[in-house]
Order: structure tokens, then C-alpha cells, then sequence
């Protein structure tokens, strides 16, 4: 039996592997609708349709190369209905790296790990 952190890292590489691919449409299933992602630089993106296309204008951008999130851990709520995934990120386009730490809260939905908001910061 797989476990809820298993789960979560497993949905996280998962993730890592549809951007690496620049397949924007195909994260939408790892985001709860009403999903809100603070970037790197404090902005703030609202709701699964801005995520997806946020996606999909990096990787319009001929010299980006991916985005890296690597699971440092997850902790689980006592009901096992929410967990929250931290870890570092890095994002690379030609010539340029940038990185920092990250915070994903995850809940499960229908019995599958959904992200409902991600906070990331900048550090390099």
C-alpha cells in the first residue's frame, strides 16, 4: 500500500517530468480549481486556468529550459486529508538559474493528491 507521502512525491516527479516536457495541459489534474500559487517574486496567480496558462507562456519561451521541484518533506494532518510538501526549486532557462525554497499544501480529493496552493521564494 502506497502511502500519502509516497503519493505526494510520487505526484511531485510526476509534475517535474510534464514541465521538464513543456506539457502545460496535462498539470491541470495536479491542481485543485481554485488553486492559488505565489511565484518567486511575490506574485500571485489565482485559480487552475491562470496556472495552466502561466505554464504554457514559459514554456512558449525559447530559452526556457524547466522548472526542478525536489521534496525535502512532507508532513501529514492527523485526519490525512491535507499534507504540506516542502523542499527546494530550481528554474533554469539558457544562461540563467534561479532557486529558492517552496511550500505546496496538497489535499486529497476522490481519493487522488491535489496541490491547493504552492508558495515559492526566490533565494538566488
Amino acid at each position: 500500500m502506497t502511502t500519502p507521502e509516497d503519493a505526494i512525491r510520487a505526484r511531485r516527479k510526476l509534475t517535474n517530468k510534464l514541465i521538464a516536457a513543456h506539457e502545460a495541459a496535462r498539470l491541470r489534474p495536479f491542481f485543485t480549481p481554485d488553486v492559488k500559487l505565489v511565484v518567486g517574486d511575490g506574485g500571485l496567480i489565482l485559480g487552475v486556468d491562470a496556472v495552466v496558462e502561466a505554464f504554457a507562456g514559459q514554456f512558449a519561451d525559447p530559452v526556457f529550459v524547466t522548472y526542478l521541484r525536489e521534496t525535502e518533506r512532507v508532513d501529514l494532518d492527523a485526519a490525512g486529508l491535507r499534507a504540506a510538501e516542502g523542499g527546494r526549486w530550481t528554474a533554469r532557462w539558457t544562461g540563467e538559474t534561479l532557486g529558492g525554497t517552496y511550500l505546496a499544501v496538497w489535499r486529497r480529493v476522490t481519493g487522488q493528491w491535489v496541490i491547493e496552493s504552492e508558495l515559492y521564494v526566490t533565494l538566488t
